[in-house]
């Protein structure tokens, strides 16, 4: 089996909205997978963009999204309502043999000695659930969920081949394993769906999560149960579980070609994981990846666990498969900021279980390099990129119908021109082509915060002439919103005095508002702190902004240059009184030699100088009413660093309802704990 270079270096993110942007796909596509399985991401798919975020997390801790699905169970998509007997963990991963020669080397140095012999087992591709027992029979099945509580799925499990109604032996004890549709279950379900009037499912995978959850069909769909472990058999090796697991009645791997198998050394393991990826067309059920696990049960119990993950396993995931498909055309979408941007709209074709119909094509310098035309038999790739991208085209495969791709002359938008001058297009009128979507961000809660000033109303504003800007929105009178839709005296006077309240916003979140690429919330909070004025940042050249924390050369550059293109704006915005207010900068001053000297407030003191805070779970008291971007304004304004991971560096995590995996990992590492009314008398005196 081939290591793809690709695999084991995800592709870069490379600026704070890349990251969010990631961080957003990541979450929908787990929250859509543990719905019903409907993702539009595979597995490799979503691993490659999991591991962006991990690379650039690790570059940026301190702008860690709350939402963010690294070091989560599920990444962080589903919550249960029935706790687990044991946390019920994922597994962490390799894409090479590189990295689980690596891996099997730090297992090692945490057991101060080889381990025993290994494990090594089919990764099936399915959804992962506990099987509880009582008396040898069958009384619940829960999902995963977070790892600390499932969803109870018990009236499914009559359809569940291979998950024993009662065990051999009256046992109390839970099974834990994976469940599926094999390939000839999954065209029967979709031959049985399509006679009742229903959507065909998209893949197996998505077949079996649906189908664990629907309730009140009126068919029969049959699924298959693999187990791989179980809570009750103490002192048995990996491998001596599974034989006991089957004498009780219970379905393994053990029955197929991808058989578990004992290996002695690292180079057996690699022998067997080449062997059972070479066996995966071939096999009857979906499996991305293969398992490989410490055998023994004492070397399992030394190496333990951590929040997410037992340390004595990890999957060795497989390498994504390139798929032929036909370029259909090309859509060519308007960012927020101007930016136009080519997508591929695809045949729809199956890549390693997921129906892919568009992809990226980066931008039109990106189509001419590559030669494409519509009509095209192309190159689909999905591993190692965020989202699947068209490669080439099958030059000797064109039949002579193939069109070239037609590219706008105007802005797709609005009609206005295109400045091309960049190999990323941009409509010449930037942020005002997307006037909508620039005024609803910026009335967002985390930037001014502008109460009644939704989409409907933004859309109104814009295509009555009265909004063209932020700038426009602190020039609007009762008058011109009387003579909008829906409008009365009441909601006008409210818009009105929202705006009024959101003049007086702070200036990080007045430059947050700008929407300003390269910035977000926290970059936006760490540029006001250091620069103290919107003057000073308008000021600062791209060597100043570096200079902030988290702000490299490349992004500085990039801020510079979108300063520059809304001055008229920032002007028109200081003449009206919003982001005037001035605060002591945290920048270093210059002494009288011209040296760089200590900074005037390095950092804000109070009572939280010093800490790096983490908030996570559902807050209370005081804390109840505030967004989470607020509690974060808060943490800094008590001369705090907030944080949105638990790491090593973490000193204090405020924990609020629901925790989860962040409780468990601050209280692993030894952190410091407050719960929100805690928490809120340490900071009273910073509280707005």
């Amino acid at each position: 089996m081939k290591d793809a270079a690709t695999m084991a270096s995800p592709a870069a993110l490379a600026s704070p909205d890349a990251y969010a942007d990631a961080v957003s796909t990541a979450v929908r596509a787990a929250a859509a997978y543990y719905a019903d399985g409907a993702t539009p991401l595979g597995d490799d798919e979503y691993d490659a963009l999991v591991r962006a975020i991990e690379a650039y997390e690790r570059e940026h801790p301190q702008e860690v999204l709350p939402d963010s699905p690294t070091g989560k169970v599920a990444g962080g998509a589903v919550v249960g309502d029935v706790p687990h007997s044991v946390p019920m963990l994922s597994l962490d991963n390799v894409f090479s043999a590189e990295e689980l020669a690596s891996w099997v080397e730090g297992l090692e140095r945490r057991l101060g000695r080889p381990v025993a012999g290994w494990c090594v087992e089919p990764k099936l591709d399915g959804l992962a659930i506990a099987a509880r027992y009582r008396a040898g029979r069958l009384t619940q099945v829960l999902t995963r969920g977070d790892g600390l509580a499932g969803e109870d799925i018990t009236p499914a499990a009559d359809a569940v081949l291979g998950l024993p109604a009662r065990l051999g032996e009256p046992l109390d004890i839970e099974l834990r394993g994976e469940v599926l549709l094999t390939q000839e279950q999954f065209d029967h379900a979709n031959a049985v769906r399509t006679e009742h009037g229903a959507t065909p499912f998209a893949h197996p995978r998505s077949g079996a999560a649906g189908t664990l959850r629907a309730k009140d069909r009126a068919y029969r769909v049959e699924l298959t149960f693999f187990a791989y472990g179980a809570i009750g058999l103490p002192d048995l090796g990996h491998g001596e579980l599974l034989e006991r697991l089957a004498a009780l009645g219970a379905n393994t791997a053990a029955s197929t070609a991808a058989h578990p198998q004992r290996c002695a050394t690292i180079e057996e393991v690699g022998q067997r994981v080449d062997e059972i990826a070479a066996l995966r067309a071939a096999l009857p059920f979906g499996i991305d990846g293969v398992v490989v696990k410490a055998d023994s049960a004492a070397d399992q119990e030394q190496a333990g666990s951590g929040s997410r993950a037992p340390r004595w396993a990890v999957a060795r995931k497989l390498q994504a498969q390139h798929k032929v498909t036909r370029l259909l055309g090309v859509e060519w979408n308007v960012g927020r900021t101007g930016i136009i941007a080519p997508r591929a709209v695809l045949e729809p074709v199956v890549i390693d279980g997921v129906t892919v119909t568009y992809a990226t094509l980066h931008n039109p310098a990106d189509i001419e390099r590559r030669g494409l035309m519509i009509g095209d038999q192309v190159f689909v790739y999905r591993a190692g990129d965020v989202i699947p991208r068209v490669e080439a085209p099958l030059v000797d495969q064109r039949t002579g119908a193939e069109q070239p791709i037609a590219f706008p002359e105007t802005c797709p938008r609005c009609g206005d021109a295109i400045d091309t001058t960049e190999q990323r297009w941009r409509c010449v009128r930037g942020r005002a082509c997307q006037a909508v979507a620039s005024i609803i961000y910026a009335a967002g809660r985390d930037q001014l915060d502008v109460e009644g000033l939704g989409g409907t109303r933004a859309v109104q504003l814009v295509e009555a002439g009265l909004v063209a800007d932020l700038a426009d929105l602190f020039t609007l009178t009762k008058e011109q919103l009387l003579t909008l839709e829906r409008m009365g005296d009441t909601s006008a006077d409210n818009l009105l005095a929202a705006i009024e309240t959101a003049r007086t916003q702070p200036l990080n979140r007045v430059f947050c508002a700008l929407g300003i690429r390269g910035t977000g919330r926290t970059m936006s909070r760490r540029i006001a702190a250091h620069f103290g004025s919107m003057a000073a940042i308008r000021a600062a050249d791209a060597e100043a902004l570096a200079g902030v924390d988290g702000i490299g050369g490349e992004k500085a550059a990039v801020i510079v240059t979108e300063l520059a293109g809304v001055a008229t704006l920032l002007d028109r915005l200081a003449a009206l009184g919003v982001g005037t207010a001035v605060t002591t900068p945290t920048a270093p001053v210059a002494s009288a030699d011209g040296a760089e000297g200590e900074a005037v407030a390095g950092a804000v003191a109070g009572p939280l100088t010093g800490e790096s805070v983490v908030v996570t779970g559902a807050m209370t008291g005081p804390l109840a009413e505030l967004s989470r971007n607020a509690v974060n304004e808060l943490i800094e304004r008590a001369g705090g660093k907030a944080s949105s991971s638990v790491s090593k560096r973490t000193t204090l995590l405020v924990a609020g309802e629901k925790a989860g995996s962040k409780r468990a990992k601050a209280e692993e590492l030894g952190i410091r704990i407050l719960t929100p009314e805690e928490f809120a008398t340490l900071v009273a005196d910073h509280l707005a």
